[in-house]
């Protein structure tokens, strides 16, 4: 038995690898849909309790003003979508967010800054900010832009268990909507962080104007780093007015649940997080979504400037698919 097969029996075996070939990943991709389903929820359930979703809070604690061009966010400089810069939070205001996420029922805390790389005092700040968060009870999670070596160990030592840094595309299409940082770039931050011994939370989004290729070789990307990312978000484009993806076509609803099932198959032990964009989806895409793998969810109104599901919204989903948080 080849290692595809692995992944395309009728009992499918959790298996952990880092040698996926596009082929190979294309082929878990166009499985006529039911059988890509059934694989998913089936790897899925050697890992995880198949009803628990996990649940993250992501606060914005620096907002606007970033030199970077990436052509969805409305906080890049060089787009006017109206977002008023802010700058970074005080740090007990910081700790109140995170006691009532706490509160509310997440277990994660996700800090973001609108930063190309952190500096200086700004970065002492969000150390102490992560040492506090934890001693809240909270995991904590950053994502700040580039990391060199020397900031991941002290974000670590600072008691930082994740940090995100998402690859977005495909390393072929990603000079179309990035050109200030490159895809090594993003590579080399990654390395950064698991050496430090941080967990590395990456994923991408869809619905920027790629192909299914690009979904393919992105997958492929994440599936074939050192290690699996603990959490790998997808997130669907939210068209922000003032930048220039601003009219791109929605993609297909299936489509976006392939993406989220190939996922789970090629990276079987990480949480995969239904991520940006569920405030356009109904509830039965992400019932699919949750059937598929998706095992992981960010609560609250707002995901750094754009919108999100309130919390009643998704306690009701969650009481509706006989959900709990994990």
């Amino acid at each position: 038995m080849n290692n595809l097969s692995h992944c395309l029996s009728d009992k499918p075996e959790a298996v952990v690898r880092h040698d996926w070939s596009r082929d190979e990943v294309r082929a878990v991709f166009e499985l006529p849909f039911n059988e890509l389903l059934f694989q998913a929820q089936t790897l899925h359930r050697q890992y995880f309790d198949p009803n628990a979703v996990q649940v993250s809070t992501l606060l914005s604690i620096k907002t606007g003003g970033c030199p970077e061009d990436c052509h969805y966010c409305p906080q890049s400089v060089h787009y006017d979508t109206g977002l008023e810069p802010e700058a970074l939070m005080d740090i007990e205001d910081v700790v109140l967010a995170a006691r009532r996420a706490r509160q509310a029922g997440a277990t994660r805390f996700c800090m973001g800054a609108a930063w190309r790389n952190p500096k200086g005092r700004q970065f002492q700040r969000v150390l102490e900010m992560v040492s506090r968060v934890q001693a809240e009870g909270l995991e904590t999670c950053a994502t700040l832009g580039m990391l060199d070596a020397e900031q991941a160990h002290a974000l670590k030592a600072a008691g930082l268990d994740y940090y995100n840094h998402n690859l977005d595309t495909s390393p072929e299409f990603y000079g179309d909507i990035i050109t200030t940082r490159s895809y090594d770039d993003r590579l080399n931050t990654l390395t950064h962080v698991r050496d430090a011994g941080i967990h590395v939370c990456c994923g991408g989004i869809v619905g920027l104007g790629e192909h299914r290729e690009d979904r393919v070789a992105l997958l492929c990307e994440l599936a074939n780093l050192p290690e699996h990312p603990g959490s790998v978000p997808i997130n669907q484009l939210v068209k922000v007015q003032g930048t220039p993806l601003q009219q791109q076509p929605d993609i297909d609803a299936i489509e976006f649940v392939r993406t989220i099932a190939t996922a789970r198959i090629l990276m079987p032990a990480s949480y995969v997080r239904l991520s940006a964009g569920r405030s356009a989806m109904t509830d039965e895409m992400q019932a699919l979504c949750f059937l598929a793998g998706a095992n992981s969810i960010f609560y609250g109104e707002k995901l750094l400037t754009t919108g999100n599901p309130d919390t009643g919204a998704d306690d009701v989903l969650f009481a509706k698919l006989g959900l709990h948080p994990a």
